[in-house]
Order: structure tokens, then sequence, then C-alpha cells
């Protein structure tokens, strides 16, 4: 193992906070360089003999300066534009997956089509390209089905209708560019599944997997999975739903027929393969979807419940030699709960000043996870639809919900929004 590494971390989220604060945790680790970052990345860094700063600028442009021994790469969009395979070029180790590769996420109809031809069990689909084909398609459903935009939008290109006449409306939005711009020009329409969905992270170098514990995403904004999806409101790790057995099927019959199809496709998929499944009442894996990057709010509990050195394992990742024992699964269970903006998700209030963040960072077992967040001279201040991660974790579940509670009543923003209920299915 080297020692003294350094790491760009690309991207600006709770995510990015996270596996910053993970990879600066890892001996193997000198510094961090975070680009654009946040509040929470902007040091210094708080663990003594280590570096952490954010510079900003464009990120291709920063990794090539900063000459890092690992570029990790956090959001899907420059994935799906091809910053992997732009670094590359230069002989920049970079872990994520490439532009063809990440087609798994920037296109909904190409992953349909991946899970059909390597035999996934996925849900039924039509694939609507043209206005007038809409109400034909959204007929061939029995029930109103689910209706997803192709392409890219932040988590929220997923809309669940009650009535068919619905499903034409929102598909019509798509398609016209009123709802998504581009991205939702061409439109899958999904049968609805139902069950408990949970989240599958499998650290991937192009053969081989390891995966991370489940967890479990609270999509609704509000209480009882009430109101408009979001990108997320809170997370728990591991989801009790997943036994060992469970686990051991969706590795064989998910993630190892999924690297599979993408040797054979002639782009072998190199990072974090994230599938979003439901677990139906019968205990049987269906494939929602695929992202081709950590998850978030889902990074914030998962990098709480492993050990060891994080940035060892995404850069044997990286380099195609991937060393499962660079980490260990810990007993921990972790929750996190996310703090949104005033009129998050529609249009967030920006630059309210936070409080408390001094003492709810001093309480035992907690983690204050920064993603909209900027600094206004020395204060903090909202910069973004969701704003913090809070997450706590300890050696049940409901202790983590307690550590992570406690920690939210320390602080306090205008028009601050979270649920109460994060991990109310496990408890």
């Amino acid at each position: 193992m080297s020692r003294g590494r350094k790491v760009v971390v690309v991207g600006s989220g709770g995510r990015e906070h996270a596996l910053t604060q993970a990879l600066l945790e890892s001996p193997s680790v000198q510094e961090v360089v975070v680009t654009p970052g946040n509040a929470g990345t902007s040091g210094p860094c708080s663990i003594p003999g280590k570096t952490l700063r954010n510079v900003k600028g464009r990120a291709f442009d920063i990794a090539t300066a900063e000459k890092p021994d690992l570029v990790v790469v956090g959001p899907e969009q420059p994935l799906c534009e091809g910053l992997v395979d732009a670094l590359s070029a230069q002989d920049i180790l970079v872990y994520g997956p490439s532009a063809r590769a990440s087609r798994l996420e920037g296109s909904k109809a190409y992953m349909k089509a991946l899970s059909q031809k390597v035999g996934l069990n996925t849900a039924k689909h039509v694939v609507v390209t043209e206005l007038n084909e809409v109400s034909k398609a959204v007929a061939q459903f029995a029930s109103p089905p689910v209706v997803k935009a192709d392409g890219l939008c932040a988590g929220k290109g997923v809309v669940i209708v009650d009535s068919h006449e619905e499903a034409c409306v929102a598909a019509a939005k798509m398609l016209s560019g009123q709802a998504f711009g581009d991205a939702g020009r061409k439109v899958v329409l999904e049968e609805r599944l139902s069950g408990q969905e949970v989240s599958i992270h499998a650290i991937c170098d192009g053969q081989k997997a390891v995966l991370l514990p489940s967890a479990q995403d609270h999509k609704r904004i509000f209480d009882g999975d009430r109101g408009p999806n979001t990108g997320g409101m809170g997370t728990v790790a591991p989801a009790p739903i997943v036994t060992p057995k469970l686990m051991s099927r969706i590795e064989q019959e998910v993630i190892a027929k999924v690297l599979a199809g993408m040797r054979a496709e002639g782009c072998p998929f190199k990072g974090t393969l994230f599938a979003g499944l439901m677990i139906s009442d019968a205990g049987e894996p269906q494939v929602l979807e695929f992202n081709v990057r950590f998850g978030d709010p889902e990074t914030q509990v998962l990098m709480n419940v492993i050990n060891g050195d994080l940035c060892e394992l995404l850069t044997t990742a990286a380099r195609g030699s991937l060393d499962a024992s660079a980490i260990e699964i810990s007993r921990n269970h972790a929750l996190c709960v996310v703090l949104a903006a005033k009129g998050y998700p529609g249009d967030p209030s920006k630059g309210d000043p936070i409080f408390g963040l001094g003492e709810a960072a001093a309480r035992p077992n907690v983690r204050i996870y920064h993603a909209g967040t900027a600094m206004d001279g020395n204060r903090v201040v909202t910069a973004g639809g969701r704003v913090l991660g809070v997450t706590g974790f300890g050696p049940t579940l409901q202790k983590a919900a307690l550590a992570a509670y406690s920690a939210v009543d320390c602080i306090e923003f205008e028009g601050r929004q979270f649920r109460r209920d994060i991990g109310h299915r496990a408890l």
C-alpha cells in the first residue's frame, strides 16, 4: 500500500463531503483536494498531519494541475460527459466509469435494454419518443405506469401517477421539453412495482466487485412518505430487509450479470455500480434503476458502516485489480437525516445563516455532512436544496437514530425542513 497519497474529489454535495472525510481517514492518504467543494470541505483538516482544501475551477484543469494519485468523481453529470476518459488519456488514475459505461445511468432506455439482454428481473417497460405515441403506449399497462425521463434529471426525473390520464400528461410534458428539457425528449414508461426499495453499492474493477452494506433511502419530502419526490431526505444502513442470503442473490443475479454484460458491450464497468432495487413481498429482488456513482444521501451512512482504507479500495478498483481486504464491514448501524432549505424541492431559499453546527458536531456518535452550504465571511449559510446530512451511528439502529436526531435539534436555519420518521420501516 502506498503512503502519502493526494486525492482529488470532484463534486460539491453531501456525498462528496462524506467521501472526503472517509478518504482523509484512510491511512494511505495525506491530502484531499475538493473541487468545487462546500463549506464542510473548505478546511482546515481536523485530522493532525493531513491537508484538506477546496479549489474552484474546471475539474479537468484542477486534476491535471494537482497531479494526484487518484481522482474520485462524485456526480453523474461529469461521468456521463466523459471526465474519466479525458483524465485517463492524461495518464491520471480515476475512480469512476467511462462515458460509455455511464450510459447505465445516463439513459434509462439503455439501462432497460441491457437489463433485458443479460436477463435481469426488471419491470415491463415501453420507450416513447413521439407525442402521438403516448396514449397507445400508456394503454398497454393495466395499472398506471411510472413515467421516467430517459436522461439525467438530478434524481427527480421519475413521476409516480395515480391514473392513466396523469401518465399521459406527465409523458407529454417530458416529450415536449416542458419538463426536464432535453433529458425528457425520450420517455420510459414502466410497470409500477410494489415492495420495499433498497440501494446496493458495488465497488467494481471491470471484472470483480465488493458489495457494501445495503441502504434504504426516503425519497418523499414529508413524514409517512407523503409529498413530492426529492433527491433523498434520509437513509439507513444496513437495511434489515436485505439478509445475507438475499445479498448473495443480488451479487450473483444482478451485479455479476451487469459486469459481464458491460464487458460484452466493450465497456467494462469500473467504479461504483449503484443498483436501486425493489424487494417484493415474496422477497424477490427486482431492478428499478442503476446509477454509476455513490448515492446521496446513501454515502453518508455507508461511510459509517465500513472500516479500513477507502482510498486503497478505490485505487485498486481503478487499476483493475480490486483488493477486497482494504476495507471491512463494521457492526455499526447508521442513520442520516437530511435538513433541507425552505422551498425545497421547488425553489430553495439560499443565503440563510446556519446556527448550532458546533454544538451538533460535538454530540457523541454524530457526523455532520455539508451539502448545500457555503461560506459568507465567517458564517456558514444555505446554498442549495439539501443543506446538511446529519448522521448518527451506533451498535443498533435505534441508537443511531437517537444520536442523529439529538444533533438535528441543535441546528437552526430559516425554513428548515426535515423528516422525523427516517428509518421507520426498519425501526
